[in-house]
């Protein structure tokens, strides 16, 4: 009958245990042991809980480690690559990385082609322009070097200071020829 008015809450188990019950609730508890296996079977079973976790954590057993243990595991760890050291991981990984490469570009698609290609086919060909240009540019002031040292070089000696300021002279003009040709395009 007790049992039904008090409704066996857990609750009072574990208030029972820790201690924190007043005079007349545990009286009133332990009076209700007596009477209520269910209430008697939960308090053992929670004892046989306490007693286990005190024996767990309370061992008296213990290991003493190295005062260095943490290096030393840190360093087994970063010189343990004895998987990775092996000829055919390193295969196995190189050809894992290019299928998953081959995989993203034609997950990718068209998109591919503009995104990627695209834009390195376009900087091959500027560079090739710029190469060109700049091939040319040297090989057509080499041959002119080599056609006015020969002049040169077959001039008497006091043509030789002659042909040198006609030179000069020719490159100013040929200079002053084009900024007035490039000024004319700008203002028309």
């Amino acid at each position: 009958m007790d049992n039904i008015d008090r409704g066996c809450q857990i609750e009072d188990v574990a208030a029972y245990l820790d201690g924190e019950l007043t005079d007349a609730a545990l009286a009133r508890f332990e009076q209700h042991l007596k009477q209520c296996s269910t209430c008697a079977t939960e308090l053992r079973a929670q004892r046989q809980l306490l007693c286990t976790l005190d024996v767990a954590f309370n061992d008296s057993r213990t290991f003493n480690l190295p005062k260095n243990f943490a290096r030393v595991v840190t360093a087994s760890a970063e010189n343990d690559l004895s998987m990775i050291r092996h000829r055919r991981e390193r295969r196995r990984a190189l050809q894992l990385c290019l299928l998953l490469g081959l995989i993203s570009f034609g997950l990718l698609g068209a998109a591919t082609r503009t995104i990627v290609f695209d834009p390195l086919r376009s900087g091959f060909r500027t560079a090739r322009v710029l190469f060109d240009l700049l091939f040319q540019a040297l090989s057509d002031a080499a041959a002119t070097a080599s056609v006015l040292v020969r002049m040169v070089a077959r001039a008497q000696p006091a043509s030789r200071l002659l042909l040198t300021f006609g030179f000069v002279a020719s490159l100013f003009c040929l200079s002053l020829l084009i900024v007035r040709y490039r000024r004319a395009q700008i203002i028309e």
